[in-house]
């Protein structure tokens, strides 16, 4: 998929926040598109163990409001994710097709480029949707939007918000989750996953330069959020938790 322009993107650094924090941001980065702003991108991780419900997702376990973990609802669909021992990305951009499929091959082959560079090739998925449908976490099927090691092992969750052109896509990397928490939550161990050859730090390197080499053709900039912005992104902020 060829881009129109290539446009230079903002590097938000990454962010540790709440959940409706982080939240608010992403909404906040699609509004910024939609109002002419650059195409953007972001790494969060979450101050909190939380549970983030996809924007169509009416059911859940009733147990899981008694574990110690915050309940958020996403702006993108999908299943439920658990937001710990994960990085999360988010980006904003128009892409020149509306084809879904063909857009998330696009928007994931920087992670593929960056986990292959550790020795950890990805594939897609290839459970339908209507399948991942019926499981309450996003890890327990791997659809074409997902990246799977050669193991079987899901690597990677991402889903869409889309409002008109505009594209809002953001996703989980796993990579230590707590097994006993996930246990408790989705009754299955986590994903059986190698452990990675870098730190926090050079992993968040490792990325932002793929996405400089696979994503991003006019390059990164690094914005960091103003006072202005925290404000307008906290504006967004969902009351409360689902």
């Amino acid at each position: 998929m060829r881009l129109n322009a290539a446009l230079p993107w903002r590097w938000i650094p990454p962010i540790t926040a709440p959940a409706a924090t982080q939240m608010a941001i992403d909404r906040w980065m699609l509004q910024q598109l939609l109002a002419g702003g650059p195409p953007m991108l972001r790494l969060y991780r979450w101050s909190v163990p939380t549970l983030s419900l996809g924007r169509h997702q009416q059911r859940w376990p009733s147990q899981w409001r008694e574990e110690a973990v915050e309940l958020v609802r996403r702006p993108s669909g999908g299943r439920a994710v658990l937001h710990a021992g994960e990085l999360t990305y988010a980006l904003v951009f128009t892409p020149p097709t509306r084809d879904r499929e063909a857009v998330y091959r696009h928007c994931c082959h920087w992670l593929q480029q960056a986990l292959a560079h550790a020795g950890e090739p990805l594939h897609f998925g290839q459970a339908s949707p209507a399948a991942a449908a019926q499981r309450s976490s996003c890890f327990a099927t791997a659809t074409a939007a997902d990246l799977v090691s050669t193991r079987g092992a899901k690597r990677i969750g991402s889903a869409q918000l889309w409002h008109g052109q505009a594209l809002l896509q953001h996703g989980s990397l796993l990579l230590d989750p707590p097994a006993a928490l996930w246990q408790r939550l989705f009754q299955a161990d986590p994903p059986a996953l190698a452990p990675l050859p870098w730190g926090p730090e050079q992993l968040e390197q490792q990325l932002r330069q793929a996405a400089e080499e696979h994503l991003c053709p006019g390059g990164l900039i690094t914005q960091p959020l103003s006072p202005g912005e925290w404000a307008a992104a906290r504006e967004l902020e969902p009351l409360g938790c689902v």
